[in-house]
């Protein structure tokens, strides 16, 4: 076997060297503060169970779907599958992708035209900078959630703007990394004013906000003013793809422009039932009010034991706790890890240098006693 080039092993060393080495390790058994499920359905029995069911009842015995959405795997189940979807998010159109990532190198890949201007948040997740990075549009990122500053910059850009470029403002409603929101409100308004296509990212707030986990924008009643949503199945809803939501002509675009779309195998009809009967879940599970109250009481405990300096604020699922260096906030995880709970840290080169945190996922199945006992683990050590 042809060993590694010399500048590719480098790479490697200077990550160790620098205690930011990512490493694949096999899940041990502990109390879960860490993976995106955060309403239990990626374990759920039952939505196991209904997509069996589902699959049996109408004789879908088929293990893949044999080609690309374009050629031989656009099942009927698709068609079904995106209706519900758009019924559901209050959209003209929904698009299923095979992931997150896909979606967003997809869409921002092939939307945005030379010419025209994308301004995105600098904490925006990295499928949206790798899609980004293959438009041919000019983009410039903004301050985390300050839009005083995408304000000023469309003010000096104006000038230079002619008639029929589009600008194109980035941002997502639950922050991955840092568990806040953005003014949303504030940004619809002002992409109002400015004719500017709004986009939003609402992986992680899909299944966790509003009525039945409608996500944020839909709390809010603004769906219908934004150009774009992406809505991830990866998170609450425990299963996989995800889906851009807009207008048909957005959709009919995609299928056209898209290459993550165009390219790749379609989701087999198991994926596709899971996705279908976890949506199904959603209008009867307790879940969703469980882990409001468990994301409450994260909150006051926090405060109760005078951690809050040390927190990102948020009312989301995602809670991070600043612990600066890569090596310290390591140590600090492992240790917590050896008390029994999964909780992982995050790095720099992955957050900025500085902004090294432990991240908390909260569930709707953890408990209040393990939420207590985790926090006060953490005081041990911080």
């Amino acid at each position: 076997m042809k060993k590694l080039p010399d500048k590719l092993q480098l790479k490697l060393d200077q990550r160790q060297e620098n205690n930011a080495l990512r490493k694949l390790v096999s899940q041990k058994k502990l109390i879960d503060f860490s993976s995106n499920d955060y309403l239990g359905f990626a374990s759920s029995k039952k939505i196991f169970d209904g997509t069996h069911e589902f699959l049996e009842k109408n004789e879908l015995h088929q293990n893949g779907a044999t080609g690309s959405r374009l050629l031989s795997g656009n099942h009927p189940l698709y068609l079904e599958t995106e209706k519900m979807l758009a019924d559901f998010h209050h959209a003209e159109a929904a698009l299923i992708f095979n992931s997150g990532y896909d979606a967003n190198v997809g869409f921002f890949s092939s939307v945005p035209q030379r010419g025209d201007i994308i301004l995105y948040d600098e904490y925006i997740h990295a499928s949206i900078r790798d899609g980004i990075q293959m438009s041919h549009a000019k983009s410039y990122k903004f301050s985390h959630n300050q839009l005083a500053e995408v304000e000023k910059k469309i003010h000096s850009l104006r000038s230079e703007l002619k008639n029929d470029q589009e600008v194109y403002i980035v941002t997502e409603s639950v922050f991955s990394m840092d568990g806040d929101t953005p003014d949303i409100q504030g940004f619809v308004g002002f992409c109002t004013h400015h004719n500017c296509s709004l986009v939003i990212d609402e992986a992680h707030a899909t299944g966790v906000f509003g009525n039945k986990g409608i996500g944020l924008l839909q709390e809010l009643g603004l769906e219908h003013q934004v150009f774009a949503r992406i809505n991830t199945f990866g998170k609450a809803l425990g299963c996989h793809g995800a889906v851009i939501l807009g207008s048909q002509t957005l959709k009919n675009y995609l299928v056209n422009f898209a290459r993550s779309f165009i390219y790749t195998t379609g989701l087999p009809p198991h994926s596709l039932a899971t996705i279908k009967v976890a949506y199904e879940s959603l209008q009867s599970t307790l879940a969703i009010e469980k882990l409001k109250e468990n994301i409450d009481f994260f909150n006051y405990e926090v405060e109760k034991i005078n951690l809050g300096a040390l927190f990102i604020k948020s009312n989301s699922a995602i809670h991070c706790c600043i612990i600066s260096g890569n090596k310290r906030v390591k140590e600090v995880a492992t240790k917590i890890q050896e008390k029994g709970f999964n909780v992982k840290p995050i790095l720099s080169p992955t957050v900025p240098e500085g902004q090294e945190r432990l991240r908390f996922c909260l569930h709707a199945y953890n408990t209040k006693e393990e939420i207590s006992q985790v926090l006060n683990v953490l005081t041990t050590f911080v």
